[in-house]
């Protein structure tokens, strides 16, 4: 419990969230209010040391939820199958689709039939890793985020009961969670057990940068050495974008301005109101809000106005469009946006300036070093990781039609 409170107290008295390739400058650092703004998350507390790049290790396993080919193999079906969610067509992979970056390649992510969703996909690719999962890190375990995408009101909107009692009705899956967890039918926090288990399998650790970092110096090209160079000094991306997932798990406001779409998508701006009540916003930030207040939701704290954890930049190559709100569609623009100082081309930026960090300042970049940069940044991904679909199993009666009238004359 002491380790928990410091926890949280460190991360709610840090100056952070992002939205992703935090660019800032290096410089920055030397001053008393990025220091600040530096608190170590979790993951980030292994080490206190500079800030620098790691090759990727083996993933984590939970004590609780120990990996087995069957589990693991429960879990693939259990990710594909629309059936785990509120009307049986939207399923994990609804959103995370494996040949656009096990995310999905538009500004928001898919909603829930007759809504939309308010935040951009993130990939599920390397979320092993990840000590705390969604845009302002909500779900403190995969487990934890299966379930609350499953349940989200405009993502699964699934009922535990009901798609227990679907399970139930499946033959292939009653006989594999008895013989995966024992259950005598199908337990839906099983299923999430059984998801996070599949998703831990779905790591890459064999980059570009991973090779270089292990010590293949050809791994790089030169462009992309120079790159590097330009990460780690100029650009000052190490600050935030370091470690073996190159995030440091913390939250920033980077200066990412709100989404047109809640001004000209009705549905849109539902959802994003929805969001305000379900997150427990007070009674003027329900009516007056205009964009994602981040980290603020779980926090309330003001200084957490518009605060996203720094995401890794781990497979980005296959994950556009980019930033929490998906506004951006290559990485040249993510570039462009930190160039300029945490600002689109059209000057628009956060409206909560004053918690917007400090790190972020324009970087004075050519165009060829922005090319280098990004040249580099994509080193982080390997090749692209598909898979098919797997078949799903069919459902199935629990008793014939005679077994029922058998039981209706016994009683």
């Amino acid at each position: 419990m002491k380790k928990r409170m410091k926890y949280r107290h460190a991360v709610l008295m840090a100056s952070i969230a992002t939205t992703l390739l935090v660019g800032c400058n290096a410089n920055a650092t030397k001053s008393n209010s990025a220091a600040a703004e530096k608190a170590p998350a979790p993951a980030a507390a292994m080490a206190m040391g500079p800030a620098k790049l790691e090759p990727l290790g083996l993933p984590p396993i939970p004590a609780d939820n120990k990996q087995s080919p069957a589990k693991i193999a429960l879990g693939k079906l259990l990710f594909f199958d629309p059936r785990l969610g509120g009307d049986a067509s939207t399923g994990c992979s609804t959103c995370h689709e494996p040949d656009q970056g096990w995310a999905w390649a538009e500004d928001f992510s898919r909603g829930y039939p007759g809504t939309v969703h308010w935040r951009n996909s993130q990939t599920i690719i390397n979320s092993a890793y990840n000590p705390r999962n969604f845009w302002a890190g909500s779900a403190s375990s995969l487990e934890k985020q299966a379930r609350g995408a499953a349940r989200g009101g405009v993502a699964g909107n699934g009922e535990g009961d009901l798609m227990e009692a679907r399970l139930a009705l499946i033959p292939v899956y009653a006989k594999a969670f008895k013989e995966v967890f024992g259950d005598e039918t199908p337990l839906i926090r099983n299923a999430w057990r059984a998801i996070a288990s599949f998703e831990r399998t779905l790591v890459q650790r064999d980059t570009p940068i991973d090779k270089y970092l292990q010590g293949d110096k050809s791994a790089l090209s030169e462009e992309q050495v120079r790159g590097k160079a330009l990460f780690e000094g100029k650009a000052g991306c190490i600050q935030c974008h370091n470690g073996p997932m190159a995030t440091d798990f913390n939250y920033y406001n980077v200066g990412v301005p709100p989404s047109p779409r809640w001004e000209t998508d009705g549905l849109a701006q539902i959802t994003f109101r929805f969001e305000q009540y379900a997150k427990g916003q007070t009674q003027e930030g329900y009516r007056t809000a205009k964009e994602d207040w981040g980290y603020y939701y779980r926090s309330k704290n003001s200084w957490d106005k518009g605060k996203f954890r720094t995401p890794s930049l781990r497979y980005t190559k296959y994950t556009p469009p980019y930033l929490h709100n998906g506004q951006l569609d290559t990485l040249e623009e993510v570039v462009d946006f930190y160039n300029r100082g945490g600002k689109f081309e059209d000057g628009r930026t956060t409206n909560f300036t004053k918690t917007k960090s400090k790190l972020i300042k324009p970087l004075g970049l050519s165009d060829d070093e922005k090319d280098e940069l990004v040249a580099f940044i994509e080193a982080f991904s390997g090749e692209e990781i598909l898979m098919e679909k797997p078949e799903l199993p069919d459902y199935a009666p629990l008793f014939t039609k005679a077994e029922l009238e058998a039981a209706q004359e016994a009683k």
